[in-house]
């Protein structure tokens, strides 16, 4: 693999670390800050609206440009965000900081899932993927209970000025690392948004929107499931968390290799295994042995569909796949807020906690069902005869069809086959 992902990576893990170690420093904030507990926990609420608002933004301004310069310059200004929040003298001034930090989150991972895409042969693209995706899920492992660590010792603010150096390291390695990419024929906003013509576009990112809740109605409410029904101390629980972080690094990894050799039928058996073992969980999160595996599990069939359906989207957004790219972070943030809502759900009924992962098991064959109707649905257009949507059913060629004329496929493209495997993007 390229060094140049390894930058990209850096910054993923800037990224991470960030976004995921505000959880284990609010108490800090709180106490620094003069505001509660429940009112610091604002600041997650501002990051992920920064990360909806953000995406679409910043890539539909980001249209057109060279991508190296676009990943340079959101690396920076998520470096900047941080310095924000390190300096901000009081609550609604790091608020705002958190906001601003969280704008450049989608659109970076949009445009690095596409440029790392780009920079391996079409056989290795899920793979490399899931290699600049490896830096979110190291900061799970390293970034976040350091950081926590570190904010425990020196205060929050030295926690955010750690990672405003790597934000800046990463900014430096993508303008060292990563080569000049060609600039599409066809670029502009336009363009891109003609992408969304696509009805197979808008059922991968309902996969994401519905089955990634499974996901995270579980993760929402693991600390007290961990404490209340597997008997872990509430120290031992950062150790369990961090079993979390190795699986999602295992299944991101192995999902990209999954995909790279059959796209679909990975994305249709990561949420299937997914919907298994968060049912599983229910039972076996009585005994701490069983319930620190089952954490492992979770976290790796969780993440073996990042990779996977990132790539799909990509692939289903033909020659545009930059603001669709971006758009499945958004998406993500939405399945976020739906797992926890409909997990929140099931504790205020009385279920107990573990009800989330029985609610995410259904979340997430939801998923599997989108996946597997849209897999038949490519399918019959794959096979469908004559010129492109004929004798294709409407609704089928309203799903496969409407994106407009097929692109022309960049050297050593492949194209798609009937597993749904192939050409992850197109140059």
């Amino acid at each position: 693999m390229p060094l140049a992902l390894v930058a990209l990576a850096v910054t993923a893990f800037a990224i991470g670390t960030t976004e995921f170690a505000a959880m284990g420093l609010l108490p800090q904030v709180a106490d620094d800050l003069d505001v509660s507990i429940p009112q610091a926990g604002w600041l997650i609420s501002a990051y992920a609206l920064g990360v909806v608002i953000g995406a679409p933004l910043l890539t539909a301004l980001a249209a057109g440009r060279p991508r190296k310069a676009v990943l340079v310059a959101l690396a920076g200004f998520f470096a900047a965000g941080n310095l924000l929040c390190a300096l901000a003298p009081d609550f609604w001034t790091l608020a705002a900081a958190r906001l601003v930090t969280g704008l450049p989150h989608g659109a970076f991972f949009g445009a690095g899932a596409v440029a790392a895409a780009e920079l391996v042969a079409p056989d290795r693209r899920a793979r490399a993927v899931a290699v600049m995706f490896s830096g979110l899920t190291l900061a799970n492992v390293v970034g976040v209970p350091a950081a926590t660590l570190l904010g425990q010792h020196l205060g929050w603010r030295a926690t955010m000025l750690v990672v405003v150096a790597i934000g800046a390291a990463g900014a430096l390695a993508i303008a060292r690392l990563v080569p000049v990419l060609p600039t599409p024929a066809q670029s502009g906003l336009r363009h891109e948004l003609g992408a969304f013509r696509s009805g197979q576009l808008w059922l991968a990112l309902a996969t994401v929107v519905f089955g990634c809740g499974g996901f995270f109605a579980c993760y929402s409410y693991i600390t007290p499931l961990l404490t209340e029904v597997s008997g872990f101390a509430t120290g031992s629980v950062t150790l369990v968390l961090a079993l979390f972080g190795v699986g999602m690094t295992i299944g991101n990894l192995l999902g990209g290799y999954a995909a790279d050799r059959a796209l679909r039928p990975t994305v249709c058996v990561a949420f299937l295994l997914l919907a298994a073992v968060l049912a599983l969980f229910a039972v076996t999160a009585r005994a701490q042995w069983s319930a620190a595996a089952t954490v492992v599990l979770v976290g790796l069939f969780g993440f073996a569909i990042v990779p996977a359906v990132q790539t799909l989207v990509m692939r289903e957004a033909r020659g545009a796949p930059t603001l669709a790219s971006a758009t499945v972070q958004g998406a993500f943030n939405l399945a976020n807020a739906q797992g926890a809502y409909f997990g929140g759900l099931a504790l205020d009924a009385g279920l107990g906690w573990t009800s989330p992962p029985l609610v995410g098991s259904g979340l997430a064959a939801s998923g599997a069902v989108i996946a597997v109707a849209a897999w038949a649905a490519a399918r019959r257009g794959t096979r469908a005869p004559g010129p492109a949507g004929a004798g294709v059913p409407s609704a089928v060629a309203g799903a496969v069809v409407s994106a407009g004329p097929a692109p022309v496929p960049g050297p050593g493209a492949a194209p798609e086959n009937r597993t749904g495997e192939g050409d992850a993007t197109t140059r």
